[in-house]
């Protein structure tokens, strides 16, 4: 606790600091995602608390952040509209998802895979992250302009057919769960058809314009319905935020801009009286627990979703690691990723439990911590404390924020999310890839798939198909590359220095194969065609494996086809400076020492030589 309490000046200030920064961000992403502004203070609060105190990182600030809340709210979203619009009847199943986040991410820590992270590719990160932007930009364009689908009565009534239909389908599969159902007699059915009432199928109508409108492209639909029915106050109000908060920086960056503009527009909108629409109700008591999320568990509900909570907690555990990177930079230390992992999943992990939306490392957060002094672990504990006081102090204030200055805030966090270093890169980055006549560079492809999957389709899928992608792109580079650096030769032809004083008589029954690099399943087809390459006059073939470090399952088995062909055609084989790597492999299925025995294993090219001249004769 000593280490603790050694900086506590400058981590009050800058915990205080990193506070006040995060709380127009909490509110913002806890609207954007769903569930409301006080699931965003939550799971500000408790990520804050609990991975400052438990995480690897000293000045890290955690909470809600652009990539996880865009994640969240899909999920959200998708949960929500198989509850028929309910979401209080949502929010248990949505929570154990969070819960199995955080628990997951925890679960990477303890395994020790903290260190992993650094190998997903950069173009599937830069993909993403500026989908992310794209769809924060998009899906925030419709309260900017004060438009809200659900609450558009012509837009609403175009789905009431379809939901009747719903409606009816659902009282149809209640009777066969019942088992009351009976053809030859719908006397009940039609009966509770007829009480279906007009609010009903109003509300069912509200869900499908909802789901029809929601996302990046639902939000693009609806663009030409939201001009047509602007109100130019919630307009004004976003634009306004907008300007404070980019003219605000020009100015000073002492003082957040986001907060400024917070403060400032809602201040004006509330004392002129304006009518304008507000945030959701900020609750003032004590955080509770949220026991439905174990008494009304369902393990139905939660079993398709399972992915999306490891992607959940992957993209937490990436987010954070590279704010730990960002911090190390600016202090001059070294993060503990592995415990960093298992802080943010026990913050993640409370705060489902409190009904908080997700969060990971904030990086201007903890920039900002930095800069005003904080050095240890209180400076996050203590932006947390802020927020609660502030919440508990300030709700009934806080509850008047306007819904467009959220939206406002939301609108530059999804212009400042964007990977504007990737999508410079684009016209200089090598075109290695053909289609046809076309020549493309694979970094932008993946990069490209990566975004419009992600803004258009699905989050989770869109990363593990850019993931797939690359890594058969990277495969593919490797094997050519291999392939073109490692071929049979005779030895009159390019030797190696130590080869100059091999025999020269031998040129025709002595063949070499220089492997350069590593035996894995991109090189398999180009290896085993060795064999097919050695001539008629070849008694002994001589493999050169100091450069192969690793080999693979597909590699031992394509050097086991190898070896075998060879000796079909009486040709023996030496091997020269085995590494450990391959030689544990290949004694595990006996190629060592059933096709090569020991005595044909040299140390050096010098002992191989020698045994070439004793044992091989010159025939040719």
């Amino acid at each position: 606790m000593k280490n603790i309490f050694s900086n506590i000046k400058g981590d009050i200030f800058g915990g205080i600091t990193a506070g006040i920064v995060a709380l127009p961000l909490a509110l913002a992403f806890g609207v954007s995602s769903g569930l409301g502004p006080t699931a965003g203070l939550y799971g500000a609060i408790f990520i804050s608390f609990f991975a400052a105190l438990f995480g690897g990182t000293s000045t890290q600030i955690s909470g809600p952040t652009a990539p996880m809340t865009a994640v969240s709210m899909v999920i959200i979203a998708g949960i929500i509209a198989a509850n028929d619009g309910d979401v209080a009847k949502a929010l248990p199943a949505i929570l154990i998802i969070f819960l199995l986040a955080g628990l997951f991410q925890v679960v990477l820590g303890i395994l020790g895979l903290g260190k992993y992270i650094r190998y997903i590719p950069y173009p599937v990160v830069s993909g993403f992250m500026t989908a992310i932007g794209v769809i924060i930009l998009l899906t925030q364009i419709l309260p900017s302009l004060g438009y809200y689908p659900k609450e558009d009565v012509e837009f609403v009534s175009k789905f009431k057919p379809q939901a009747e239909e719903i409606i009816l389908e659902n009282i149809l599969k209640e009777e066969a769960g019942e088992g009351i159902l009976v053809l030859e007699d719908f006397k009940q059915t039609i009966s509770k058809a007829k009480l279906i009432t007009p609010e009903e199928i109003h509300k069912e109508s509200q869900v499908l314009a909802g789901k029809e409108t929601s996302g990046a492209l639902g939000a693009i639909k609806a663009i030409p319905r939201a001009i047509n029915n602007i109100n130019w106050l919630e307009l004004l109000l976003a634009l306004g935020t907008i300007v404070i908060i980019y003219g605000f920086k020009r100015i000073t960056t002492k003082i957040p801009s986001t907060l400024v503009a917070l403060i400032v527009v809602s201040g004006v909108a509330v004392a002129f009286g304006l009518d304008y629409r507000t945030i959701q109700e900020i609750p003032s008591g004590i955080p509770q627990i949220k026991w439905e999320i174990f008494t009304d568990f369902s393990l139905g509900n939660v079993t398709p979703y399972i992915f999306s909570a490891l992607t959940l907690a992957l993209l937490g555990a990436i987010d954070s690691l590279l704010t730990s990177v960002v911090a190390d930079n600016m202090t001059k230390t070294k993060h503990k990723p592995n415990k960093e992992l298992i802080g943010q999943g026990i913050g993640n992990s409370i705060a489902a439990l409190f009904g908080g939306i997700p969060g990971a490392g904030a990086t201007i957060r903890t920039v900002v911590n930095i800069n005003a002094g904080g050095k240890t672990k209180l400076s996050g504990m203590i932006a947390a404390v802020l927020l609660l006081v502030i919440m508990l102090g300030f709700g009934p204030v806080a509850s008047k924020i306007p819904a467009a200055v959220l939206a406002g805030i939301l609108i530059t966090v999804g212009i400042g999310v964007m990977d504007y270093k990737g999508i410079k890169a684009i016209p200089i980055l090598p075109k290695d890839v053909k289609f046809g006549s076309i020549k493309l560079s694979s970094e932008v492809l993946i990069m490209f798939i990566v975004l419009v999957l992600s803004t258009f389709w699905n989050l989770v899928y869109a990363v593990g198909i850019g993931m797939v992608i690359a890594s058969l792109m990277f495969m593919k580079k490797i094997g050519d590359l291999t392939a073109k650096r490692s071929d049979v030769k005779s030895l009159n032809e390019e030797a190696w220095s130590d080869e100059a004083n091999f025999p020269k008589n031998l040129a025709e029954e002595v063949f070499i194969k220089h492997i350069k690099g590593p035996l894995f399943f991109g090189y398999t087809s180009d290896f085993q065609a060795l064999s097919l390459q050695i001539p008629t006059t070849a008694e002994t073939v001589i493999i050169r494996l100091e450069k192969m470090q690793y080999m693979d399952q597909s590699g031992l088995y394509a050097m086991e086809d190898v070896l075998q062909d060879l000796k079909t055609k009486n040709i023996e084989v030496l091997f020269v400076d085995l590494l450990d790597q391959p030689r544990y492999m290949m004694e595990r299925i006996d190629i060592i020492p059933d096709l090569i025995p020991e005595k044909h294993i040299f140390k050096t090219f010098e002992e191989c030589t020698n045994w070439v001249k004793e044992n091989i004769k010159d025939k040719n």
